[in-house]
């Protein structure tokens, strides 16, 4: 097996409900995304994609249209709680609000992301791992191995 990664960056606040820290407001972040796939080379001399787990194109594709042209710019919500209220104002003057069904913490958008690509992959390959940095130093890791 071989694992291939693409880093992607993005642009988006988040605000936290209920949030006993200084990050209880609104605040946005520059994220880093590491996307690594597992999976075979291809082995065949007639396939296009030979010598390929994936193209890294493919993986692009799928990221950026899942996860990076939805969120970039983006300010999240979850809209689960008071500040959906929040969140809808803020779409009334024209801002991109993500309404999600979580508090929008690093963890949980691991979680959200990952769900998001894996529908998307070929069969042949899976999801392994990705590391999401909200700043330089922060980041959090989601691994297919841990999931149960």
């Amino acid at each position: 097996m071989i694992r291939i990664t693409k880093i992607f960056t993005f642009e988006t606040a988040h605000v936290l409900y209920n949030y006993d820290g200084k990050c209880k407001n609104m605040h946005g972040h520059s994220y880093k995304l590491f996307v690594s796939i597992k999976g075979k080379p291809i082995d065949d001399i007639d396939d296009v994609k030979n010598g390929m787990v994936i193209d890294f194109g493919d993986i692009k594709k799928i990221v950026k249209d899942q996860v990076v042209d939805q969120w970039d710019h983006a300010v999240m919500v979850n809209g689960n709680s008071p500040h959906r209220s929040l969140g809808e104002n803020l779409e009334k003057e024209g801002h991109k609000v993500i309404f999600c069904n979580y508090q929008p913490t690093c963890e949980n958008m691991l979680y959200d992301i990952a769900e998001k690509i894996k529908i998307h992959l070929p069969k042949q390959v899976v999801l392994s791992y990705l590391k999401l940095h909200e700043t330089e130093n922060s980041y959090g890791e989601w691994f297919a191995e841990d999931q149960v």
